[in-house]
């Protein structure tokens, strides 16, 4: 018997059983641990088999044979699974709200630094057009204080709800994504941003006010808001996370250390986005309807108490999620 006969009759059950359990049609992750286990042992095996081929010259044809095996086991061990409807819907309705309430504290510090900046644009433009015009320019907040003024209970044209609703997608989860995005910045762009945006909002909702509009506009917002807003905090949140991960690295490198953080990370922007095409469709189709003021009111105190129960209580019970530092 050669050598490359003998190592082959050493080797092959081990072989033919990665081979047979990898080519079951099943995803690997549907296995049960003892099974992933079993071929993450036979896979490191494998590895030491295929570099003792090649360095004993054995056929090219076992090296190939051997290399594919290799290969089939490191994508179902380590390659990333399809995202199907049944796993975005367990991310979106149980992780989500989960990893958000494990980072408690950057989601509240998140809603602060949007909140404050909010409550002072809006006094402050209520109580003086300078202020305001130093935040805003003149001609686009007299462009807001038109628009509420005509109020917005008389619905748009034929055609113009789905346009809107493309719009509002776009903008919404432009203003998620800088607060998010810019966190990679060590935090500070997510600071920057979520101060930012809490003050322009508050601006133009204080300046509107002031024109004697607030009913309009409160209003208007009582619907979509609930989502919306509350996509804004969570999108800063994720972002303080991405940045505390780069400057508090409990010994990993910081890719190391984001890395660690990612599925907490990507549930709450998946979250966010999620809300944020929520909020979009409402603003387009029912914040603008005829509907009376009190179906509005009513709407938008159904959505807050949605919005609250599923961030207080989706995943508990079912998801135990790695524990936040800031926890």
């Amino acid at each position: 018997m050669t050598p490359e006969d003998a190592f082959v009759a050493a080797r092959r059950r081990d072989w033919d059983e990665l081979d047979r359990t990898l080519g079951t049609g099943a995803p690997l992750s549907t296995h049960d641990g003892p099974t992933i286990g079993r071929v993450a042992a036979l896979s490191r095996a494998l590895a030491s088999d295929l570099v003792r081929c090649r360095a004993r010259r054995f056929s090219p044809e076992l090296a190939a044979h051997l290399d594919q095996l290799a290969g089939r086991a490191h994508a179902g061990l380590h390659g990333s699974q399809p995202l199907r409807l049944p796993h975005l819907a367990r991310l979106v309705v149980h992780d989500f709200p989960a990893h958000l309430r494990r980072n408690g504290r950057l989601f509240a510090l998140s809603t602060g630094l949007f909140v404050v900046p909010f409550v002072i644009g809006l006094f402050g433009a209520r109580g003086s057009v300078a202020f305001a015009e130093a935040i805003l320019p003149a001609a686009a907040l007299e462009q807001m204080a038109d628009a509420y003024a005509q109020g917005v209970d008389g619905g748009r044209a034929e055609g113009q709800d789905a346009t809107m609703a493309g719009f509002y997608v776009a903008n919404n989860v432009g203003i998620a994504f800088r607060c998010f995005a810019t966190g990679a910045l060590f935090g500070a762009g997510s600071l920057f941003f979520l101060v930012y945006n809490g003050l322009v909002i508050g601006t133009v909702v204080g300046h509107v006010m002031a024109s004697g509009a607030g009913a309009a506009i409160w209003t208007f917002m009582a619907g979509h808001g609930p989502f919306e807003i509350t996509a804004i905090w969570v999108s800063g949140a994720a972002g303080l996370e991405l940045g505390f991960r780069m400057i508090v690295t409990e010994g990993r490198t910081r890719f190391g250390s984001v890395r660690a953080a990612a599925p907490s990370i990507v549930a709450q922007v998946v979250g966010a986005a999620t809300m944020l095409v929520i909020a979009a469709f409402i603003e387009g189709f029912w914040s603008p309807s005829a509907a009376n003021d009190e179906t509005k009111w009513v709407v938008g105190a159904l959505a807050s108490a949605f919005v609250f129960a599923w961030l207080a209580l989706g995943g508990r019970g079912r998801f135990a999620p790695a524990r936040s530092p800031w926890t």
